[in-house]
């Protein structure tokens, strides 16, 4: 194993593009001024409408505080590596719960119980029109669990790492820290909302 590295960027012919083009809109806004907006469009969503799936995962334990699975891999477009709950796309005859499924199976090794499903969300509405809906789970484990074998498609290195939750803000905090770690925003702002509700009294 090596260190992964990017060794060159270079524009990417539309009809080459796999997974994403680029558009342009042209809209009228509030005030009737007509107006222009670059974005970045899947060309993989699902029929269900809605592009990808994260999955927030409690792990329990009989003897172990609750835990959260976290999955560590290289994203090329930031070149670092990114902290992030399992996540993936929904394939085109899938719902957000039956993608939930199996792409925690495939990254951690983990069946669960689905216990909570969001609404689609944007991912980055001003750059992008992706969609994804958060699904919480639950896995109940036992004593003498071994660590599950993961499913993994050719090409994804995916690391795994269990947090406790009392500790999942400050770890994320550690990582971020790091030139070489990028946290996702959903698993911190989830981090983040946790902590707040636990040091202040305005919730």
């Amino acid at each position: 194993m090596q260190e992964p590295t990017v060794t060159s960027v270079s524009d990417l012919s539309p009809s080459d593009a796999r997974w994403i083009a680029l558009k342009k809109i042209d809209f009228i806004d509030q005030t009737g001024t007509a107006r222009t907006w670059e974005t970045a469009t899947r060309k993989t969503t699902s029929k269900a409408g809605v592009d990808a799936v994260a999955i927030g995962n409690v792990l329990l334990h009989p003897s172990k505080p609750p835990s959260t699975m976290l999955v560590i891999q290289y994203r090329p477009p930031i070149g670092k590596y990114t902290v992030e709950w399992p996540a993936g796309l929904i394939d085109e005859n899938e719902s957000a719960q039956q993608a939930a499924v199996r792409e925690m199976k495939e990254e951690t090794g983990y069946e669960g119980h689905i216990d909570q499903i969001g609404p689609p969300v944007a991912s980055d509405p001003g750059m992008s029109d992706s969609t994804i809906q958060l699904v919480m789970m639950t896995v109940q484990l036992n004593d003498h669990e071994d660590l599950p074998e993961q499913r993994l498609d050719d090409g994804e290195l995916i690391q795994r790492v269990v947090v406790p939750l009392t500790d999942l803000y400050s770890r994320l905090l550690e990582w971020s820290r790091q030139d070489n770690f990028m946290v996702a925003a959903k698993l911190f702002h989830f981090a983040a909302g946790m902590h707040f509700a636990t040091t202040t009294k305005l919730v």
